[in-house]
C-alpha cells in the first residue's frame, strides 16, 4: 500500500436530493420535499374530526392550517421561515446535512388520536475532505495488516422536546395562562439519544408572532433573570427555566424560538456571574460563546403558548404582566 494526495469531492444537488421521511403507517399520506417547502398530503378519512400541527390546533396563521378537500388535507410548511409553524431543524455539524420535521395531529372520533412525525432531509450541497501526506521520509507501513476485529456504532439524531409546565402540568397552545403565572420550560433528548448527547440553549428570543421580538438568551446567557430566569441542568440532556408568563399588547400568543446545541456526552457549562456553571446563565461582558469542540447538532426549536386575560383577572388587567414592564 502507499499513500498518494487525494481529493474527494462529493457534488450532491441541494434542491434535487431531498429525502421526505414518516413514522406512521396507519394513516395514508405523501411527503414531498423541496428546497424551500415542505408538502403534507393525509388522507381524510370519515372518523377524522379534526387534523392540526402539533401544539397549534387553534392558531390562527392561515399557513399553519391544512388545505381541506373532501377527502384530502394538504399542509405546505415553510422550510425557509421555520418558524412560523413551529418546524425543528436540525443541522449536522460535520456535514451540513440538514433535517427538518413536525408532527400533525389527527383526532379519530371522540377520544382516540394518531400522531403523524413528517420529516425533511437536505444533504449539504458541497463537502470536500483533503488528504495530505505528512509523514516522515522514509516511513513504511506493513504490507500486511493483522485486524482481528472490527466495529461500527452509529449514533441516534437527537429529538428534542420542548414543553412549558404549570404546577406541574404540561401548558400546550391550546390553552390560556394568565399574565404573571409561574411557569417552568424544559427542554430535553428523547430517552434513545439522551445517555449520547447534552444540551446547551445558546440562543432565545420571545416574539408577538407578528412585529415585536425580543432576546433573552444571548450567548448562552440569561439577558434578564428577572424575566426569564437561568437555565439549570443535573445531567446535561434535561434543562429547565423557570418564568412568569407575559404577553405583548397586540398578542394573546407567545412565541419562543431558540438555538439548541447537542454535544456529544454533555455541553461545556457557562460560567455564570455567581460563579457556578451554567447551560443558559448570565455571563461577564461575553462577546461571544466560546466554541464546545463536542458540539454535533445545532437545532433550531419552536414554542407556542396562549397568554390572555380570563375570569376575575380581567379586573387586574392594567395592573398585570407585560413583556416591557417586566423589562424595563
Amino acid at each position: 500500500m502507499k499513500f498518494y494526495n487525494i481529493l474527494w469531492i462529493y457534488l450532491l444537488h441541494h434542491s434535487a436530493l431531498v429525502f421526505a421521511s414518516t413514522s406512521n403507517n396507519k394513516v395514508q399520506h405523501k411527503v414531498r420535499c423541496n428546497a424551500d417547502s415542505m408538502i403534507v398530503e393525509i388522507r381524510r378519512t370519515e372518523d377524522m374530526t379534526a387534523i392540526y400541527l402539533d401544539g397549534l390546533k387553534y392558531y390562527t396563521d392561515a399557513a399553519c392550517k391544512p388545505t381541506l378537500s373532501e377527502h384530502q388535507a394538504v399542509f405546505n410548511l415553510s422550510l425557509t421561515d421555520i418558524f412560523q409553524c413551529g418546524v425543528t431543524r436540525i443541522i449536522q455539524q460535520a456535514n451540513n446535512l440538514t433535517v427538518f420535521y413536525h408532527k400533525i395531529i389527527m383526532e379519530i372520533g371522540d377520544h382516540s388520536k394518531e400522531i403523524l412525525q413528517v420529516k425533511c432531509i437536505h444533504p449539504a450541497s458541497i463537502h470536500m475532505i483533503s488528504k495530505r501526506n505528512v509523514l516522515p521520509a522514509g516511513f513504511q507501513e506493513p504490507i500486511d495488516l493483522d485486524i482481528t476485529q472490527s466495529f461500527t456504532e452509529v449514533a441516534p439524531q437527537p429529538k428534542l422536546q420542548v414543553g412549558v409546565r404549570q404546577a406541574g402540568k404540561l401548558v400546550s397552545g391550546e390553552l390560556n395562562v394568565n399574565p404573571g403565572t409561574p411557569l417552568e420550560m424544559e427542554i430535553y433528548l428523547d430517552k434513545v439519544s439522551a445517555p449520547v448527547y447534552g444540551l446547551l440553549v445558546s440562543y432565545m428570543q420571545v416574539s408577538d408572532t407578528k412585529n415585536q421580538e425580543e432576546t433573552i438568551i444571548f450567548n448562552g446567557c440569561s439577558v434578564d433573570p428577572y424575566l426569564f430566569e437561568n437555565f439549570n441542568t443535573v445531567d446535561g440532556d434535561f434543562l429547565k427555566a423557570k418564568f412568569r408568563a407575559f404577553k405583548f399588547p397586540d398578542s394573546t400568543y407567545v412565541q419562543f424560538k431558540g438555538t439548541v446545541n447537542v454535544c456529544l456526552d454533555k455541553c461545556r457549562g457557562v460560567e455564570c456571574s455567581n460563579g457556578q456553571m451554567g447551560y443558559g446563565r448570565k455571563k461577564r461582558e461575553v462577546a461571544e460563546m466560546p466554541p464546545d469542540p463536542n458540539k454535533v447538532f445545532e437545532v433550531s426549536i419552536t414554542s407556542f403558548i396562549k397568554v390572555d386575560y380570563k375570569g376575575d383577572k380581567l379586573l387586574d388587567k392594567g395592573a398585570s404582566y407585560s413583556y416591557r414592564q417586566l423589562h424595563y
